[in-house]
């Protein structure tokens, strides 16, 4: 049964979000609290009847937190969580999908025009009040994205809305997803994503926006780079873990490919002894793709609107996980 909202208590679980702050503006009258680090986490998830929480989230909670009932997580990735550990406790769990669909697309429609324009590198010249003089070499000079290809591997919300941006620039959309019967959701073709080797060598750009599964750790293997072609652009906005790494770092120490624009990494934050740090043909943002303003107030929706259903007795949550 879940509680009346009388007896419900709500912790937000988040290093910098101002959850609370936002949530309380809503006036629910609903009792909340957060909590900044793990261990106070791990102190006071005892009191929570529902928890709003994404990376700090550890199963090893789960004996801790007696009266929880629901998760509404604040990320759309649900690696952190164990649906074994949690429907044996009988937790409920909602993703946020979806909540930063806009801003991951923009972002990394905004890596693809940094490095097309050579953005860094002018950024870099500015610093040391160095102007660059003009380029020769075609090869080296800055680019232009119409009438490229871009490669979208995960065609869900992020990869759909990544599609529009694309087309509206000129470029040819090649859409991958696990179910190419669900439609080309805005790309020009639809593949599925046994094709990816296959269809690489066809790009200009090459985009990850897929969820982290067992089906798509790794995905983007060695093979897959060495299919690239030398003048391509590797972006990787999904999770660190669907590319493999150490191929990746191969293929840019031998300049296989043009360059590569990283907001994610296999472990993060990127290990100071990581040689993507120095590269210069790779460009970096720390997991930010995802921040917007908006951010907060996004997922609070999700929660409210979660947490009414819950109250009715729903069985049907929005994004509901389990």
């Amino acid at each position: 049964m879940f509680p009346s909202k009388e007896n419900l208590t709500i912790c937000f679980a988040h290093a910098a979000y101002q959850m609370l702050d936002r949530f309380e503006a809503r006036k629910t009258g609903l009792k909340a609290f957060q909590v900044r680090s793990y261990d106070e986490f791990q102190k006071r998830v005892g009191e929570a009847d529902v928890v709003v929480v994404s990376g700090m989230w550890k199963n090893d909670l789960i004996p801790h937190a007696k009266k929880l009932k629901f998760i509404q997580s604040i990320s759309s990735g649900m690696d952190q969580y164990s649906r074994e550990q949690l429907s044996a406790a009988k937790v409920r769990l909602c993703s946020a999908a979806g909540v930063n669909a806009r801003a991951v697309a923009e972002h990394a429609i905004a890596l693809v025009l940094a490095v097309a324009r050579r953005l860094p590198e002018a950024r870099d010249n500015q610093h040391k009040k160095m102007w660059r003089g003009m380029i020769g070499d075609l090869t080296q000079r800055e680019d232009e994205l119409g009438g490229k290809t871009m490669l979208v591997v995960g065609m869900g919300r992020i990869g759909s809305h990544l599609a529009m941006l694309g087309k509206a620039f000129g470029m040819k959309v090649i859409g991958i997803r696990q179910d190419p019967k669900k439609g080309t959701n805005g790309a020009d073709e639809i593949h599925g994503m046994g094709d990816l080797v296959k269809l690489v060598p066809k790009a200009d750009i090459v985009a990850l926006t897929c969820a982290l599964t067992p089906e798509t750790t790794g995905l983007m293997s060695a093979a897959a780079f060495a299919a690239m072609k030398p003048s391509s652009m590797f972006v990787n906005v999904a999770r660190g873990k669907v590319a493999d790494e150490a191929a990746l770092i191969d293929t840019m120490k031998g300049n296989k490919i043009w360059a590569a624009a990283l907001d994610v990494t296999a472990a993060e934050p990127l290990p100071a002894d990581s040689p993507l740090w120095t590269m210069p043909n790779v460009f970096i943002t720390p997991h930010t793709a995802g921040e917007t303003r908006a951010y907060e107030d996004n997922v609070i929706d999700i929660l409210i609107e979660n947490l009414d259903r819950l109250g009715k007795g729903d069985q049907v949550l929005r994004n509901q996980v389990l």
